[in-house]
């Protein structure tokens, strides 16, 4: 039964997506995909050109269809014949749900989702491309459903709930630097088990009862896997 498996939260940042062929802003030079983060992930961005980045989102949409679940994604739905698994993605790609996972929360948006520029919680689902003059109901402008830099994360407070409830916390391919994703694991229980798995692991001091497992996603979440059999 559900209610007696215990509660598995798993964080997940661009190096989970990274092994399915997306690239995403992470690294400190400040680009993304070749652009200026700044350009085309803050209001201020958008305000200044908004066909610019209509059309940088627009390919990363593209992107995102044709790329697949990876090992890394699957594994992760697979633990739900064990655990109650919730994911919690800063990424903006659907690849948690199609790799199988049922539980999925969002920081950051949704690629396959729009919004009016003056309402921030009635969605549209979008497939194809945003052009400019492209209307919602309320007579905005169209954007996508992504949380920019600069703007308010409204999924915070679900998100720490749902990590003061884990019995188990991991983190994957996240270089915990982009708050308040980052912050996430302050939330977790001191006395749970945690494992953070990346390919280069940040600074995590301030964490108890952690496992450090220096890996890719798709080799560290086999590792997990292990690490994680006593449970079953």
């Amino acid at each position: 039964m559900q209610e007696n498996k215990k509660k598995l939260v798993v964080l997940t940042g661009a190096g989970m997506s990274a092994e399915s062929g997306l690239k995403t802003f992470r690294d400190s030079d400040g680009l993304w995909e070749g652009y200026d983060v700044y350009e085309v992930a803050t209001p201020r961005g958008f305000k200044a050109n908004p066909e610019l980045v209509l059309n940088f989102y627009n390919e990363r949409r593209r992107d995102v269809a044709k790329a697949k679940p990876n090992e890394a994604h699957i594994a992760l739905a697979n633990l739900e014949s064990h655990f109650d698994v919730h994911i919690i993605t800063q990424n903006i790609d659907d690849l948690h749900e199609r790799g199988g996972s049922k539980k999925v929360t969002h920081l950051h948006g949704e690629i396959f989702k729009m919004r009016s520029v003056n309402e921030i919680s009635k969605t549209y689902p979008i497939t194809g491309d945003i052009k400019l003059g492209d209307l919602a109901e309320d007579g905005g402008q169209l954007r996508p459903f992504i949380v920019w830099f600069e703007e308010e994360v409204p999924m915070i407070e679900v998100a720490a709930k749902i990590v003061r409830q884990a019995d188990i916390f991991v983190v994957i391919g996240t270089s915990l630097q982009v708050y308040p994703a980052a912050g996430l694991v302050n939330y977790a229980p001191y006395q749970i088990p945690k494992f953070i798995i990346d390919k280069k692991i940040p600074y995590t001091a301030s964490l108890y009862n952690l496992t450090v497992i220096e890996k890719s996603a798709v080799e560290g979440v086999k590792e997990l896997r292990k690490q994680l059999s006593y449970e079953f």
